[in-house]
Formats: C-alpha cells, sequence, structure tokens
C-alpha cells in the first residue's frame, strides 16, 4: 500500500551514515526506509537515483568492502566467520560475491593481488554533484491509456550504462507501420526491484491508437514489444539541459525529483509505470533542450 510523503527532504548523507552504523545489523529496505521516514518503494527510487545503486546492494558492497578490509588487518581470520559476519549463508555464496566485486577471491586478495583500491568499489559518500535546472510543474495532468514500441530490457547498476544501447536500436527501426504520427518518444520504467534497484525499462516511441494489430509483436521491428500504460493523473517534472554530457544530468535530476520535489509537494506516489517524455525536437546537445517526467500519482 502506498504511503503518504512527507514534507520534508530526506537527507541521503544522514542516511548513508547510519548505515555505515547499523552494518552488522539485519537490514533490509522497509528498515532503512522507516528510518528515513519515507515510503520503501519512495526511498528505493530516492536511494538509487542519488547513489546509482539499489539499497541493499549498496550494503552488501560495503559489508563486503569492510570484509577485504579486515582480510588484510587480521592474517588468522576465516573464510567462514567472515562470510557468516557479512550476511551470507555460506562460505561459498561470500567467494563468488567478494570476486565479482573485487575480481579476485578472498584468499589471493589476502595475499596482495588485488588490483583495484577498496574504497573505490562501493564509497559509502554521494556521486560528484552536477548542476541541471529541474522544476515540478504547476499541474497534475490527467492522460488516458496509450501504447508505446519499442525495445526493452531490465538493468541494474551493472548494466544500466548500456540503456543508450536500446535508445540506439529504437532510432535505427523508426519509422515502423503502426507509430504514432507525432514521433514523441518514452523512456519507460516498470517492475522497480526495492532492494536491488534493478528495472525493465523501454525506449520506445508511442503507437497509433488505430493500430489494430500492434499488440501482436511479430507485427513490430525484430526485438521489439509493445506496452501498454494504464491510463492515470501524472505529477510532471521538466528538466531543463545545459548541453554538456546527459547522463549525469538525468541522473542529478532524477535525485532532486525523488529527493526533494516529491517529497514537497505531498503527494503520494503510485507504484505504476513511470517515463521520461521527449518530444519530437528534441536534441540532446543542445543547450536549453527539455526532457518531462511524468511521475503517476494517487488522487
Amino acid at each position: 500500500m502506498n504511503q503518504p510523503m512527507p514534507h520534508r527532504a530526506p537527507d541521503v548523507v544522514s542516511v548513508l551514515a547510519w548505515i555505515e552504523q547499523h552494518l552488522d545489523d539485519p537490514l533490509s529496505v522497509e528498515i532503512i526506509a522507516a528510518y528515513a521516514k519515507l515510503s520503501p518503494y519512495h526511498f528505493s527510487r530516492l536511494f538509487s537515483a542519488a547513489m546509482g545503486r539499489g539499497v541493499i546492494a549498496h550494503v552488501r558492497g560495503r559489508r563486503l568492502v569492510r570484509a577485504a578490509q579486515r582480510l588484510t588487518a587480521d592474517p588468522d581470520l576465516r573464510l567462514v566467520d567472515l562470510a557468516l559476519d557479512c550476511g551470507f549463508d555460506s562460505q561459498e555464496a561470500f567467494t563468488r560475491a567478494f570476486a565479482r566485486l573485487f575480481g579476485v577471491a578472498p584468499g589471493r586478495f589476502r595475499r596482495g593481488f588485488s588490483v583495484t583500491p577498496i574504497e573505490g568499489q562501493y564509497p559509502m559518500t554521494m556521486p560528484d554533484d552536477v548542476a541541471v535546472a529541474v522544476t515540478r510543474l504547476p499541474d497534475l495532468v490527467a492522460l488516458d491509456a496509450f501504447t508505446v514500441a519499442g525495445p526493452s530490457a531490465r538493468f541494474d547498476e551493472a548494466n544500466k550504462a548500456e540503456i543508450p544501447q536500446l535508445w540506439s536500436k529504437l532510432m535505427g527501426a523508426l519509422p515502423f507501420e503502426g507509430q504514432a504520427p507525432s514521433w514523441t518518444t518514452y523512456g519507460v520504467v516498470w517492475n522497480v526491484d526495492r532492494a536491488e534497484g534493478s528495472f525493465d525499462y523501454m525506449a520506445g516511441v508511442g503507437v497509433a491508437e488505430d493500430a489494430t494489430d500492434i499488440d501482436d509483436d511479430a507485427a513490430l521491428p525484430l526485438g521489439f514489444a509493445a506496452k501498454r500504460i494504464a491510463a492515470s493523473t501524472y505529477a510532471v517534472f521538466r528538466i531543463v539541459l545545459n548541453g554538456g554530457a546527459v547522463h549525469p544530468q538525468i541522473k542529478r535530476a532524477m535525485a532532486t525529483i525523488w529527493g526533494e520535489l516529491v517529497p514537497a509537494s505531498g503527494l503520494t506516489v503510485a507504484d505504476r509505470p513511470d517515463f521520461e517524455r521527449y518530444d519530437s525536437e528534441f536534441a540532446p546537445t543542445k543547450k536549453g533542450a527539455v526532457i518531462d517526467f511524468y511521475l503517476p500519482v494517487d488522487v
């Protein structure tokens, strides 16, 4: 059930410090969100936007960083004890996770075979800030149901840098039969996993409402699927780009939206797809280019 949003912006820095102090305790999205005084859904989106990874992935990473530090400081520490201290069910699971993060197994790490600085893996501080203009438009917007079609995939912190590839694939296949004439495009997010920060994402284009066979994926370009967006009411947040790299600006804008503008709005976020909307004239490297972010809300 969605919970009303508080009227204050949560302090991600204090949440990070609190997590660091409670790494030995059982932690879940619900427990950490309760400390932040936010609903689990809202908090998970805020944290992912600010940190670039899910909250439980961050907790796991920080535990592994601390485990690496303990390995180098205590030559007599048993790996099985360290694994249990980090919340893993077995030494084997701990070893796999450790090797994924540091590139070497714990034993080789202990013997000095690590090639990556420890704190560089999962720093407890927030990423560098990027200046970008983002505001909430004054009126809620009610939209009828509509359909978007395009390539989609599931992403998390390990592979979300590949999202631009979906956009390249989309643009390379346009136009197609049944496409809406406006050429409006959408970056749609749904099925968000609160703990891991993973989500489904589609780079899509609007579909004409009279395209009766568009739900048949065989009628779409290869690798495309159709996604129906239910009728909903949205809060709209306008992002105005500065002409520089787009990805850091969107990331900063999302942190502002989830961390400041949504709490200040007093609105209740609905657990339904949200989306970025780009008009047909959008030019990502042009100063002043606009992206509108549509966030579904309960009214």
